[in-house]
This record gives C-alpha cells, structure tokens and sequence, in this order.
C-alpha cells in the first residue's frame, strides 16, 4: 500500500453519473456520514430479512407442500439438500464481490428471488419443477449470504462491528420470525401458496428500495482496516494513493486456507446445527411428536425468534462497549449446551406443555444471540487480519462451508429420525382411517380369525360353510359394516403397523438428532482461541488506545508533508 501526501481541502473530481448508470455504478467516493451510513445498513438488513423470509417459507408449509406435490418426506428433504448445496458453491462465486463489488449482487438477487417466489414456485407444476425452482432461490441466497456481511464490514468499523452484525444476523432470525408470524395468523384463511405470494410481493418491495437507494465503498476505502470512525480521515488519505492493482494481485483464496478461517467457520456451522433443524424441521417435530398443527407449531417458534433477535442487539452492543468478542462466544456456548439438553430430555414427554417448550426457546434463543453477534464480528476481523482486501472471499469461504453443512445435516435428519418418513407420508391417512373404521375395526379385532380366513377370497367367493360361519358369528350388519370399510382397512393393513412403530420410536429418533445438535455446539468451543481478538477488556482497550496514538502520529505526519509540499510549490 503506498501513500500520497494529505490534504483535506483537496477536493476529489468526480463526473455527475446519470439516473440509469447509478443503477448499476454504486461506489462511493468517500465514507458516508452517520446518517447515511446507517440508512445503507438498515437497507442490507432489510434486505437479508426479506431474503429469509422468502427462502424459510417453504419449510412452514412443509407439510401442506408435501401434501400438494405427492412428495416423500424424502424427497421434500432432497429439495432442502439440493437447494443449500447450490446455495454452497452459489457462496464461492460471490467471493468474486472483492473484485466486482457486493451491492449489484444484493439488488438483482432480491429481484430474482421475488420473481421466482412470487411467480415460480407456486405455479410449479410437479415435485421436480418445484426442486429446480428451490435450487434457484438456494443459488441467489448463497451469494447474498456472502454479498450482505460484506456490505456489513465495509459500513461498521471494528468497534462498532459486534452491533452492526447482531443487526445482520438479525436477518435470517427475524425472517423466520415474520415467517412464523405471518402464517400463524393467516393460515387459516390462506393456502401454502398465498404463503408464497406474500413473501414474493415483499421481496419485489425491498428490492425497489435497494434499487434506488443502496450504494458501497469504492474498493480504495473497504480494502482497508478501520478500527474506529476517528480513522475515517486516514482511511480517505490512504485511499488517494492506494495502488489498487497491487492491493488485489495477491491470491485471496491462498490466504484465506487458514485454519482461524475455515476452523472457525466450520465451528459456527455445526454450532447452529439446532438453529437449521428449528427452521427446517420444528414443523414435522412437533406435528408427529406432540400432534401440533401447523399454526400452532410456528405460533411456539416465535418465542425462540423473537428472543433470538433481542439477544443478537445487545450481545453485539455490549460486545462493542467491553471491546471483546470471545468471552461472550463462551458463556453464550456453554449456556446453549445446558439448555438444549434440558430441551433433548424432554422430547421423550409427551406431557411437556407448550409454555415449557416456549421458555426453553426463549433460553436458546438468547444464548444463541450471544454467540453468534460477537462471532460474527470476530471473523470479520480474523479475516482482516490476513487481509481487508479479501473480506468478502473469507465470507466466501464460510458461506460455502455453511452450507454444505446445512445440506449434509439435512440429508441425515431422516437417517437418524427413521420415524419422521412413514409418519409424515402416512400417519394421517392412517389416522383418518382409524377414525372412519372405528366400528369395522373392532369388529375385525374381536374375530380376528374369521377375517383373517375371509381375507383370502374374494367377496364373490367365499365359501357358503365360511360364509354362514361369518352370518352367525358377526351377524348380516356387522358384516356390512366391514363390507363398507374396506378401503380404511386395507389402509390400515398396509401402514398401521408401521406407522405404529414410528410413532413408539419418534421422540427416541428425534432425541438421538438433538444430542447431535448438542454435540455441534460443544465441538464449537475449542475454536474460539484461534480467532482474532482479546480476551480481556482491559487489553482490548489498550489496544484500542494505542491504535489511535498510531493514527493521529500518521495524520500529522500527512498534514506535515501536504503543508511542505504546498510550501515548495509557491516559493
């Protein structure tokens, strides 16, 4: 990085861009002020809210969507893998935002996501159409996931940055919240694809908004650390002079193959294991657990959302005041583990009450909120670290570790959870069956004999000895009564016993999958000591001092060499 002699009066020339090519030219030549500099977060977190929204969706209405495509539980899980899988590699080529800028990606993303939620997915016309179309939405969110952190970095400095990442990641949880919400009090009066639409029509919103209002830092000024807003003059002199062709020569892949880079990110990944199965699978948990529906089940995750949001708020501010990311990351870790396997041991009851469940959300949630804001925030800097220039690759890479990770925990939930597939695919037919049969049934059960021997000719068939034997045992109603059933019973014979199977295993399995949650988050724990950052508030707050000496000497030493040059200049 080089320099060039500093000089605040000098003024930076600049052509006026016209109204279109400000729609696609969105540098800034110099840091924002206050005002809008927080009007161009709140953009990107509004952007992200409405991006989850919009791809969270889907798993509220699983099982309306299975219901509608004939999928197998299987299958719906594959349309989740396939999507984050894309998403995964859609992650790397937004690495690329280093070089060609992350705002573009944002605004044209949202306006592709509302297209094809709005229009596409409701409109699908089988269950593969339906994958494909998912897979498009999970490739637009993978370069938003990196694009919209980058944006984050660039606009908060190192001493704000916990705050500004608890509002980003905000984003994911307060789009599952305004998911919950929203069909928790409309789906009683809308289908699974009116859900859609309302998500659709509030992407197409924001994506206006961004259209017209979102800009970023040239890459001269976000290739740059800056610890506080005191550095904004220093930041804007250095970037005058700033080789930009030698700052982005080197390898940013290369010096992203660290062990604090990908360590960490992975760490954060299999952290968040309870957060992916909250969102994807809270739904089919609960409905086959405690017999929930739909409604209720997304009416009980708001406890967990709505906390979770709180929490990411305060843990980033007072991250930001104490100057410290990493004791926060501990006590928010080790909390979750303790109350996610309270959390593990209840799923066997079936008597636990709702409010149970929803004071154990509002603990995950808060402790998440802890971990996951200063996380956020130390990453950026551990990327920084060993290179500001290579930001939104480091993003890239724990995009793209994330979610493969959400895609391979994805595939496993129903090799784990064995019950979850026959008592999605069939548990209710078997259930209406067993409503509809209920008299033929207990007739069967009390000559199970005599039925098992009926059964083996047809109706027209039967032998007259067998047949007057059926007369005198159940009597001409009673065998009618069968008669009438027989499409119940033959759902039943085929998957009662089954379906009766996975109801007894279903808490088991789904305990098993919460205890690899838990593990998740306990193997999160060793990688917090090789991320950057202090652990005490003292030493941070040295360093912050002694950064700030470092930037005024520098400062002056600009100011000094601007006013000699000047001297010689009119002399």
């Amino acid at each position: 990085m080089t320099t060039t002699p500093f000089n605040a009066d000098t003024p930076v020339s600049r052509p006026a861009p016209g109204a279109l090519t400000r729609l696609w030219q969105r540098d800034l030549a110099h840091y924002p002020d206050t005002g809008r500099r927080y009007a161009y977060l709140a953009i990107v977190v509004l952007t992200t809210i409405v991006l989850y929204y919009a791809l969270y969706i889907q798993y509220a209405v699983a099982t309306s969507i299975i219901t509608h495509f004939h999928m197998t539980y299987r299958y719906f899980i594959w349309v989740s893998v396939v999507g984050n899988a894309v998403g995964a590699f859609a992650s790397l080529i937004a690495g690329l935002a280093d070089r060609w800028g992350r705002a573009n990606m944002v605004v044209y993303g949202l306006l592709v996501t509302g297209l094809l939620v709005l229009f596409g997915l409701p409109n699908a016309s089988g269950e593969l159409s339906y994958l494909i179309l998912f897979a498009l939405v999970g490739f637009v969110e993978g370069i938003v996931l990196v694009a919209t952190p980058a944006l984050i970095r660039d606009f908060s400095p190192q001493l704000g940055r916990a705050t500004a990442m608890g509002y980003w990641t905000m984003g994911p949880v307060l789009g599952s919240l305004v998911v919950t919400t929203v069909t928790s009090s409309t789906l009683n009066s809308s289908s699974w694809q009116d859900e859609l639409h309302y998500a659709g029509i509030a992407t197409l919103i924001v994506f206006l908004v961004s259209l017209v209002a979102l800009r970023e830092l040239s890459p001269r000024l976000r290739d740059q650390i800056m610890v506080s807003l005191r550095d904004r003059a220093l930041v804007e002199a250095r970037a005058k002079g700033m080789d930009l062709a030698e700052v982005e020569s080197g390898n940013h892949w290369r010096q992203m193959m660290r062990l604090d880079v990908i360590g960490s990110a992975f760490a954060i990944s299999i952290f968040l294991l309870l957060y992916f199965a909250a969102v994807g699978n809270f739904v089919v948990y609960f409905s086959t657990v405690f017999g929930y529906s739909e409604q209720r089940v997304n009416a009980l995750a708001n406890w967990y959302w709505a906390a979770n949001a709180i929490a990411l708020v305060v843990a980033g501010l007072a991250s930001d005041r104490l100057k410290v990311r990493k004791p926060f990351m501990l006590v928010g870790a080790v909390g979750s583990i303790v109350v996610t396997l309270i959390f593990a041991l209840s799923a066997t009851h079936a008597r636990t009450g709702y409010y149970t469940f929803a004071w154990m959300f509002i603990g995950i949630g808060v402790l998440g909120g802890l971990t996951y804001a200063p996380w956020m925030a130390s990453f950026t800097e551990t990327v920084e670290k060993h290179n500001p220039a290579a930001t939104a690759t480091g993003l890239a890479v724990w995009g793209w570790i994330i979610r493969i990770v959400v895609a391979v925990s994805a595939a496993f939930v129903p090799v784990v959870v064995t019950s979850a597939t026959p008592l999605v695919e069939h548990g209710q037919a078997v259930a209406t069956a067993e409503a509809q049969a209920g008299p033929a049934l207990a007739i069967v059960n009390a000559h199970p004999q005599l039925f098992a021997e009926l059964a083996k000719y047809p109706p027209t068939a039967v032998p007259p000895a067998l047949q007057a034997q059926a007369v005198q045992q159940v009597g001409v109603p009673g065998l009618l009564t069968v008669q009438k059933a027989q499409p119940q019973l033959a759902v039943l014979q085929q998957y009662g016993t089954t379906v009766q199977k996975a109801a007894k295993d279903n808490p088991g399995n789904w305990r098993t999958w919460w205890f690899v949650c838990i593990a998740g988050q306990v193997l999160f724990l060793p990688f917090l000591f090789v991320m950057a950052g202090r652990w005490s508030p003292k030493k941070a707050r040295e360093d912050a001092e002694e950064h700030q000496r470092l930037v005024d000497l520098e400062l002056a030493a600009m100011a000094a060499g601007g006013g000699q040059e000047g001297d010689g200049q009119s002399g």
